[in-house]
């Protein structure tokens, strides 16, 4: 495998980075200096909120781009290559064992608009669309701001682990006025890779109340080492005629700032009807650059991506042995696909509001809220962990830290009761 380097942390302060803009007015808002917070280590500040990576790209993909730039590429209007949908059908066929027709196809600027527009094209007002919570918190907006109902599916927890509740989905799924399932495969921020049984179980709740599938497989590449990702219409035949799979190479490759995404619709009428929804909005053209980079990523730079995948496993190890030793209240939950580390923090007993000036103010350790993916969420909190070891380690030295000042300056009772809690999470973990 070539050598990749995936410790070196890309300072993306300069850059318009969305993640780290919002970091630095965090810090100014709460008065923190970042330049003059590093630790001993001389560890940089870094954000672990938005789903991009402070890593640099593969050189497949820079080469890619570089070499068409080189050669004359116009950056103007464009349209799918024979190429292009090449790269896609067989990095499908390769990697998940999808046959896809080339026609099946329909280029995107992004997963989130294309699944904005099955709302609004493929339902109607009022209708209810059903999402298993916490949820990737763009989907809620989607389904408000079309006029229709979210309708909550809440995943059941058990030692770290989550779970569909398919008797709950079942029941929902036979209100008529409910028409779709917005499935996030792998899910996105609990780190479930779906099993076979469970799909299937999906599929024929779907079928038999004559659901649409929407199904959100952007983080279908990054799987850890005992699971596998089933792409939705693999799994039962009749899925083909009411199921639209989204993927991109924007969270695998980390290419979202080139606005390039996928959508595999294998029914005629429902891709005509997705394919006019599109063209109406004048997304018809996909970025010309993104376009390179798709083909690139699919075609060269798979092993890059098997290098990230093999850091998120060792950074997952890190962060279990982090809070195991230091704080062992915190519940670290099973990752089995994405890079999105979901963590557990209540049985500190602290609220909202105390871990969101803690993470901020005290730890520097810039994160997603859990409560911003629904009240499911609250009491959680969504690391992205492929970045340096380095990088995560000392924040999450910093964070417990931060944890432990804050229990031991509560009242005795509180803290008694927190170290109760810390002490059933250590026995748990035994």
């Amino acid at each position: 495998m070539t050598a990749y380097d995936l410790d070196t942390l890309v300072d993306r302060t300069s850059m318009g980075s969305s993640k780290w803009t919002a970091m630095g007015e965090a810090a100014r808002t709460a008065d923190v200096d970042l330049e003059r917070c590093r630790d001993t280590a001389g560890a940089p500040i870094a954000p672990f909120s938005v789903a991009d990576l402070d890593l640099a790209n593969a050189p497949e993909i820079i080469d890619a781009l570089q070499g068409a730039l080189a050669r004359g590429l116009v950056l103007g209007y464009t349209v799918p290559t024979d190429h292009y949908l090449g790269a896609v059908t067989g990095w499908m066929r390769r990697r998940h064992g999808w046959d896809v027709d080339p026609d099946w196809i329909r280029v995107t600027p992004g997963v989130i608009p294309a699944f904005t527009w099955a709302i609004r094209e493929l339902t109607a007002p009022g209708d209810g669309i059903i999402v298993q919570t916490p949820a990737y918190y763009p989907m809620y907006r989607s389904i408000i701001s079309s006029g229709r109902r979210i309708v909550r599916n809440p995943l059941v927890e058990s030692a770290g682990r989550f779970r569909l509740d398919l008797d709950e989905l079942e029941q929902l799924a036979k209100d008529p006025t409910t028409t779709m399932l917005l499935l996030c495969s792998p899910h996105n921020p609990t780190g479930r890779v779906w099993e076979r049984w469970e799909l299937e179980e999906i599929a024929r709740i779907v079928v038999e109340n004559d659901l649409l599938l929407v199904s959100d497989e952007i983080h279908a590449d990054l799987v850890q080492e005992g699971h596998e990702h089933l792409v939705a219409p693999t799994i039962d035949p009749r899925l083909a005629e009411r199921t639209l799979v989204l993927t991109s190479p924007s969270k695998s490759f980390n290419l979202a700032g080139l606005g390039i995404a996928n959508a595999i619709i294998p029914d005629p009428g429902l891709r005509a009807r997705l394919t006019e929804a599109r063209d109406d909005l004048g997304f018809d053209n996909p970025n010309v650059l993104g376009a390179v980079a798709c083909e690139a990523a699919y075609t060269r730079a798979g092993p890059w991506l098997d290098a990230v995948n093999e850091l998120v496993a060792r950074n997952h190890r890190r962060v279990r042995e982090i809070f195991a030793e230091r704080l062992p209240a915190v519940r670290v939950c099973d990752l089995e696909g994405t890079y999105l580390q979901w963590i557990d923090l209540r049985a500190l007993g602290l609220c909202h509001e105390e871990l969101t000036r803690l993470h901020a103010c005290e730890a520097m350790l810039y994160c997603d809220e859990g409560a911003v993916f629904g009240p499911e969420g609250e009491g959680f909190a969504r690391l992205v962990i492929a970045t340096p070891t380095s990088v995560l380690e000392a924040a999450l030295h910093r964070l417990c830290s931060a944890y432990e000042r804050a229990l031991a300056e509560r009242p005795d009772a509180q803290r008694r009761d927190a170290q109760k809690r810390s002490a059933m999470a250590s026995s748990r973990a035994l």
